[in-house]
């Protein structure tokens, strides 16, 4: 029975409370602002994200240097004679 009678009163607050903001109006100006707000705020990246854009990726380059220095380096002329005999071998079979 408890749970009929919150059900009840849930359900009745619910209904009311549509009945009155159904009713509730705002002044123009308002919408205006909420429309200019949702403007900014969904182009906030394109708006901004350049200049924060900027300043991340000299950190990412950065970042990218660090990790080329630190991992050791593979001799070309190793690797174009490695391709060389691949490619011999092949042609030969």
């Amino acid at each position: 029975m408890k749970v009929w009678f919150i059900c009840f009163v849930v359900l009745f607050a619910l209904a009311q409370l549509f009945d009155w903001i159904q009713q509730f109006t705002l002044p123009l100006p308002i919408y205006i602002l909420g429309g200019a707000f949702l403007a900014v705020a969904s182009n906030y990246e394109k708006l901004f994200g350049s200049y924060l854009g900027e300043s991340s990726g000299e950190t990412f380059t950065q970042q990218q240097q660090l990790d080329a220095a630190s991992q050791p380096e593979v001799s070309t002329a190793l690797n174009s004679q490695s391709v060389k005999e691949i490619q011999e071998s092949e042609i030969i079979e």
